[in-house]
């Protein structure tokens, strides 16, 4: 494919680079990971401040750069490099595309101008565990399933004078101990008349409950969310298509994803070739071994495929899960790869190979698996003709 960009993208994509390597090495990481926002809050306003990442892909009008994807997934690409953790995918990728596409004009100009300057960050809360499911990318949303049923499950929401109270929990909230603004999904109605709408709610509203939970990957932080009768508002007004919305979101997010792990993985890719060309066995040193280099060549055709697939899923969101597959596939072969060719220290836990393993294998639970990502796309364009549930696994069917 033709993967030329603007000058205005490589600029984006180099100063991004020039900033993350000064400010996000592997000793910055680990030191972000540890406090209570579990990210660098500093790096944070300053990559929002000085690239408008926050309000990439958010019209001029609300204070936005007014990007598309592309360059959205260009800077994911930066931050999966350096495994900076943020909340650009939980703000930028999920939140803020909702409040754009369903908000209220009174909604959109109140919330978005604070989410472009960096001053609001925002979390996506799904009960269930269930974001992937949520936003299409391993089964179709639109039965609700994901949502809770009916009464019983997930988060309710009911009407009272003057808005909502909501009422349920969700887990695996991405960022959802530290965002201002959670965009919470809840079903309305009893079991014949149920449908799921999106709700506002402010950070601090009373009996909500957050809680930071132990991650396997640090750099991606997660939070329990408790709603005890707290005060919401519906995003937008009746009728919205909020799962048409959350699909769109979805196909945008999987790009996004995508070039995020395609970047960790040229990152585990760089570190390893560096070190087997200084590590020496039986006095030279063991890239120079043609088992090594056929093992890193393999590795690197592979994380070359699954980059075009995000550049390409960047310019044509349609093809986002197909990307998100191979770049999945693609980080989880490099990460276990790069263990292995480290030798012994590569086995011990606080090496930095692990850091790239923990993302591979946290991302695979959280967005996948490939398989599941590929069955739904199949089962999406009919791809085996009349799509039956014989042939999905038993969670696609």
């Amino acid at each position: 494919m033709d993967a030329a960009f603007t000058a205005e993208q490589d600029e984006i994509r180099r100063t991004l680079r020039e900033l993350l390597a000064k400010r996000s090495g592997p000793a910055e990481v680990r030191a972000a990971v540890t406090t209570p926002e579990g990210y660098d809050t500093g790096l944070w306003h300053r990559m929002s401040g000085t690239l408008g990442l926050a309000g990439l892909a958010l019209p001029e009008e609300y204070g936005g750069v007014g990007c598309g994807p592309t360059e959205l997934v260009l800077a994911c690409e930066e931050t999966g490099r350096a495994l900076t953790p943020s909340p650009l995918l939980a703000t930028a990728v999920l939140a803020a595309p909702l409040i754009a596409a369903l908000g209220s004009e009174r909604q959109r100009a109140d919330l978005l101008p604070r989410i472009a300057d960096s001053s609001l960050t925002c979390a996506l809360a799904v009960p269930g565990g269930s974001l992937a499911l949520a936003l299409g990318l391993t089964g179709d949303n639109a039965d609700g399933s994901w949502a809770g049923g009916g009464r019983a499950g997930g988060v309710q929401a009911r009407p009272v004078e003057g808005g909502w109270r909501l009422y349920g929990e969700a887990a695996q909230v991405l960022d959802g101990h530290s965002a201002g603004l959670l965009v919470v999904a809840a079903h309305t109605g009893g079991f014949a008349r149920s449908r799921t709408l999106l709700f506002l709610v402010r950070g601090e509203t009373a009996g909500l409950t957050r809680v930071r939970q132990p991650t396997l990957d640090a750099t991606r932080s997660q939070a329990s969310v408790q709603l005890r009768n707290v005060k919401a508002e519906l995003l937008g007004e009746e009728p919205v298509d909020v799962l048409g919305a959350l699909a769109a979101v979805g196909r945008t997010a999987a790009a996004a994803l995508a070039a995020e792990a395609v970047g960790t993985a040229q990152a585990a890719l760089d570190r390893t070739v560096e070190y087997v060309g200084s590590r020496e066995q039986f006095g030279r040193p063991i890239g120079s071994f043609q088992a090594v280099k056929h093992r890193l060549a393999d590795l690197y055709v592979q994380v070359e495929a699954a980059r075009s697939l995000a550049y390409a899923a960047a310019r044509e969101p349609a093809t986002g899960a197909l990307a998100l597959a191979a770049a999945l596939e693609a980080l989880r072969e490099v990460a276990g790869e790069t263990i292995q060719l480290h030798g012994g220290i590569g086995f011990t836990w606080e090496h930095e190979a692990h850091l790239y393993f923990k993302r591979a294998t946290a991302d695979e639970l959280l967005f996948g698996p490939a398989r599941r990502l590929r069955a739904r796309v199949a089962q999406r364009t009919g791809l085996f003709g009349e799509v039956t549930a014989s042939w999905l696994p038993s969670e696609c069917a």
